[in-house]
């Protein structure tokens, strides 16, 4: 890797209605919306915000994002 390369750190983007507020369990599995893999926290924190407010007057309906490189390196410091 280059030193002008970022090193990646993969984020991914979903949502879907909760079937309770208190918890992240959501109602459907098959209409959860995998809206995508991002390359650094940036990146998925504009889409993710972009999606929340699309969505602000369904108050069940919610946005997470997923540390994947924290899933697929857990020794990895950030």
């Amino acid at each position: 890797m280059s030193e002008t390369e970022q090193k990646q750190l993969l984020h991914l983007v979903i949502g879907g209605e909760l079937s309770n507020l208190e918890g992240v369990q959501f109602k459907d599995l098959d209409a959860v919306d995998v809206v995508g893999v991002f390359p650094n926290y940036k990146a998925a924190y504009d889409v993710w915000k972009q999606k929340a407010q699309m969505t602000v007057d369904n108050a069940e309906m919610r946005y997470f994002i997923v540390h994947l490189h924290r899933l697929l390196d857990p020794a990895e410091k950030d």
